[in-house]
């Protein structure tokens, strides 16, 4: 189906980087996200959360550690992501 949609700045930052890692289109990164949310465990789970570091980088909570779409890459290959 083709659409027409306006991303925030982050969300169309992330889902770049997101598609970049993976070698996909953009549209193939934002239907296996919206997917992904769909299956997500309940709030309250024990996974950590990602936040967005004062410089714009996606970060693990509690940790600090920067996500690279590298790191992404590497995750989906391993079936994580």
């Amino acid at each position: 189906m083709r659409l027409t949609v306006n991303l925030d700045a982050d969300v169309y930052s992330f889902t770049s980087a997101y598609a970049g890692a993976k070698g996909i289109t953009l549209s193939a990164a934002l239907s296996e996200l919206v997917r992904r949310a769909e299956q997500a465990p309940e709030a309250g789970s024990d996974l950590p959360r990602l936040k967005t570091s004062q410089h714009g980088y996606l970060v693990v909570a509690g940790t600090g550690d920067k996500l690279t779409p590298e790191m992404v890459k590497e995750a989906s290959e391993d079936e994580v992501v």
